[in-house]
């Protein structure tokens, strides 16, 4: 009967691991995993009980289970790398968007080149009696629009500063402001501002992408309601 030293079993070990798995060199991550995996299944199986060895079904499981988490690495590997080149796509697309009018939450009225401001907005409900409200800069009511019964949805209103009559001082649309009064009978119906800006530069930081506008603010893709012209 031979018997099997501490040496002599771990010598064998290693001699049959290699057999298994190759000669070791630069491994990764997920192949020093399997190493260790392996050189403790070889022993196990080198120093398990004569009367009572694993049989076929034991050796199978663990096998598996070092073949799932490879898998599962695998998978992670796939995954970042789909990530990284959606970004990239993301950064290509977002660069066609340099120039591009959008409507974005906000109630800042700005003349455009012809001498007009668009107000749009969006209607939570019917409203009966609905009106655009431009303010001044100290929040002072300049002028209003009646537009009368308006629908759920989206409604948009240019509006053109009025010629002052003789004598009146011009409206200092420098830093003009709009908001919206809409009723159904004696209840408030709720309206979203929406201001027209323009995207200046474009960002995939965090993976993301994000929008520089002409008004300084930065703005999830997401968050854009509408393009505009």
């Amino acid at each position: 009967m031979t018997t099997i030293t501490g040496t002599s079993s771990s010598a064998s070990s290693s001699a049959l691991y290699q057999q298994l798995n190759g000669s070791a060199g630069s491994q990764t991550a997920t192949e020093a995993s399997a190493d260790r995996f392996l050189k403790l299944l070889v022993a196990q199986m080198q120093n398990q009980d004569p009367l009572s060895p694993m049989d076929n079904a034991q050796v199978t499981s663990q096998m598996a289970q070092i073949n799932t988490v490879s898998g599962i690495e695998k998978v992670n590997e796939s995954i970042q790398s789909m990530s990284t080149q959606f970004t990239q796509m993301q950064a290509m697309q977002g660069a066609q968007l340099v120039g591009q009018g959008v409507l974005v939450n906000g109630n800042k009225l700005a003349l455009g080149s012809d001498g007009r401001a668009r107000a749009s907005f969006d209607l939570a409900g019917a409203a009966d009696s609905t009106k655009v409200e431009v303010l001044s800069a100290s929040g002072r009511v300049v002028d209003t629009i009646d537009l009368g019964a308006e629908t759920t949805g989206r409604h948009s209103v240019d509006w053109t500063p009025p010629v002052p009559a003789e004598g009146q001082t011009a409206i200092d649309t420098s830093n003009l402001t709009f908001r919206v009064v809409a009723t159904s009978g004696a209840a408030q119906v709720g309206a979203t501002t929406l201001m027209r800006d323009e995207i200046v530069a474009v960002s995939t930081a965090n993976g993301s992408l994000s929008l520089d506008l002409a008004s300084g603010k930065r703005l999830a893709y997401a968050d854009v309601k509408a393009f505009a012209q």
